[in-house]
């Protein structure tokens, strides 16, 4: 049997699969750090690198998006894609997921303004989110649009995510609501970021730039936790200036 040509136009559910499949390599869910985290293996303060760490990521999302919404001139687009700044932001003050994250960074034992700074944040931490702005500002609409299609893999990680949190580290419990949240948002998220890059990506080459976002999408997630686990669980060497776990 002869194996397509590599010009040949994927089908929509043929480029979906492909998408899925650079989930199931490349998606963060297997780094070491969140394995850790899983098996109960983080300390108190491990943690709250993350979490600290984590905020400038999510403090940056509706930037993100709204990078994404500046370069859109059709208004069906918008109103789909503006929610995700709103799930963000929130609708008024002290509502949203950057506030819900806060409340999370707090549970661990963190102060929030301490968080909100996003001083102490690493170095290798910022020049990934802010790769990821690059991406969406720099690249063409449509790998802007795919980039965010690690969506689709989200949701059973925070699922996990959850119950191992909830497990292992139960003093958590009150700054979840973020997960919560997640577990609705992101799917729906998902979907129509999926079909409309299935629909608009209308040539190979388009569709293996589609593939290609995503990937970079996964190395900039990858990326942050390779800095968390280089510098708080082996070798354990924060850079200068930044979080410095209890006791180290």
């Amino acid at each position: 049997m002869t194996s397509a040509a590599p010009s040949a136009l994927l089908t929509a559910q043929e480029l979906a699969a492909r998408l899925r499949g650079v989930g199931e390599e490349r998606y963060h869910h297997r780094h070491p750090f969140h394995l850790l985290m899983h098996e109960g293996k983080l300390t108190r303060s491990q943690l709250q690198a993350w979490a600290l760490n984590r905020f400038y990521y999510q403090s940056q999302i509706p930037v993100k998006d709204a990078l994404i919404l500046s370069r859109c001139d059709d208004p069906e687009f918008r109103r789909r894609w503006r929610k995700r700044v709103v799930d963000h932001d929130g609708e008024r003050a002290g509502d949203g997921g950057i506030e819900r994250w806060l409340r999370l960074a707090e549970a661990t034992g963190l102060d929030r303004e301490r968080v909100a700074t996003a001083r102490e944040v690493l170095p290798a931490t910022r020049y990934a989110v802010n790769a990821y702005l690059e991406l969406v500002s720099r690249k063409s609409f449509l790998e802007a649009v795919a980039s965010s299609l690690t969506e689709m893999f989200s949701r059973d990680l925070i699922a996990l995510r959850m119950d191992k949190l909830r497990q292992h580290y139960p003093w958590l419990e009150g700054g979840l609501a973020y997960f919560e949240a997640r577990l609705t948002q992101a799917p729906d998220d998902a979907r129509f970021a999926l079909d409309w890059v299935t629909a608009h990506a209308t040539t190979r080459a388009e569709q293996e730039l589609a593939i290609g976002a995503l990937r970079a999408k996964c190395d900039i997630l990858w990326a942050q936790l390779d800095a968390l686990y280089f510098s708080y669980v082996n070798p354990g060497w924060p850079p200068p200036g930044a979080f410095r776990m209890e006791g180290a």
